[in-house]
């Protein structure tokens, strides 16, 4: 068989140079023939792209025929080699093809609930119902952090400000670090403790567990800088995780679910409409647990 080809192949070489004196061997416009199919030259013409010439043109021309020779040479030796039970595709196309479309009339109707948000309420609720598979692999904090030069005059006063309990106090605070251009930081939603401490210069290797027991107002100074943080809030391994957090999980979840209600309406409808229309008929002897359908027409020819 591999003598076979690379023979044919060889002459192919030959048969490209010119298209019209293979059409004269073979038959009108006829490049090269493999048992009963055949190759012709507007076949070959429109398989070439738009823009080569000369050489380029030729040379995609001899590729295009070898790769079409071997194929039908491959499928000859499978139509010689395989039983009939392998060669027996025709029920693996139709039962593709069938799905296929299925699939193709499902994402049609899907499309349409695309750009509709999941509800809140629902989210929440399925929060609620299954918290036990919300839970933190690690924790999260909540807190701030500010970074101001160490040989800030009035160090002392902005420390008493920043560990005021009094909104106030923490308020003039604020004002004071916008007015400086001091670097603050505020985490008043849950935040990963390792993003938290991305704004400390710490060592990168210690885990730093021990900052999660302290409330107060903590320093640490480097590089001439004075950092202060306090971290006011913490949620550790093993504790509930935020419905925010947990809502990109959750989504997902009930969108599929969503997704496969709307196949099994469609599908309810589709089949309420063809018994109505006499598309579909149920035998009257049919038990209860058994569905016998008897498709006196299509859908499209109604």
């Amino acid at each position: 068989m591999k003598n076979v080809c690379y023979i044919l192949l060889a002459s192919l070489l030959l048969l490209t140079v010119s298209c019209r004196e293979a059409s004269t061997l073979f038959g009108y416009q006829t490049v090269v023939r493999v048992g009963r199919n055949s190759l012709t030259e507007e076949e070959i013409s429109r398989a070439i792209p738009k823009g080569l010439r000369g050489d380029d043109s030729l040379n995609y021309a001899n590729t295009f025929i070898e790769r079409w020779v071997v194929r039908q040479l491959k499928l000859q030796e499978a139509e010689l080699m395989l039983s009939q039970s392998d060669l027996d595709i025709d029920q693996l196309v139709e039962d593709y093809r069938q799905s296929l479309l299925i699939r193709r009339i499902e994402q049609y109707y899907l499309e349409q609930d695309a750009g509709v948000a999941v509800a809140e309420s629902e989210i929440e609720k399925y929060y609620l119902q299954n918290s036990s598979d919300f839970r933190l692999s690690s924790p999260v904090v909540k807190g701030f952090v500010v970074a101001f030069p160490e040989r800030y005059s009035r160090r002392d006063w902005l420390m008493k400000m920043m560990s005021s309990p009094k909104k106030e106090m923490f308020n003039d605070f604020e004002q004071v670090c916008l007015k400086n251009n001091f670097r603050l930081i505020k985490f008043e939603e849950w935040v990963p403790f390792g993003e938290f401490l991305n704004n400390l210069p710490l060592v990168a290797a210690s885990d730093h567990k021990d900052m999660l027991k302290v409330r107060k107002i903590a320093q640490i100074s480097h590089n001439g800088m004075c950092y202060c943080y306090r971290i006011s809030d913490v949620l550790n391994v093993g504790d509930r995780m935020p419905l925010f957090m947990a809502r990109e999980r959750i989504e997902p979840i009930l969108r599929k679910r969503r997704q496969g209600k709307i196949i099994s309406q469609n599908e309810e409808r589709v089949l309420r409409q063809a018994l109505s229309n006499g598309v579909v008929r149920m035998r009257d002897d049919v038990g209860k647990d058994l569905f016998a359908v008897e498709a006196t027409d299509s859908l499209n020819q109604r």
